[in-house]
């Protein structure tokens, strides 16, 4: 059995719980077992549904974007603000 964190985050919140999952569990499993379609991150970093997870992996369950990162850049350089 593997142990591995997930976490949600929202912009005043955030939620984590541990799984305990069997050896040679993938992501997918647990995509299935929050029942979830969207992109997730491990330590971070985006990954497939297929990967193998390790014990204690940490599991970045990650929400769509409201913005356009570039636009709103190119909104701040226009008005002058950092």
């Amino acid at each position: 059995m593997i142990r591995v964190e997930v976490v949600r985050a929202w912009p005043r919140r955030h939620e984590s719980r541990w799984l305990e999952l069997p050896d040679g569990s993938a992501v997918s499993d647990v995509l299935v077992a929050l029942d979830h379609a969207g992109p997730v991150a491990v330590f971070g970093e985006r990954v497939r549904p297929e990967r193998l997870l390790a014990d204690g992996d940490r599991i970045e369950v990650l929400r769509p974007l409201v913005a356009d990162p570039k636009d709103l850049r190119r909104r701040r350089a226009a008005r002058g603000t950092p």
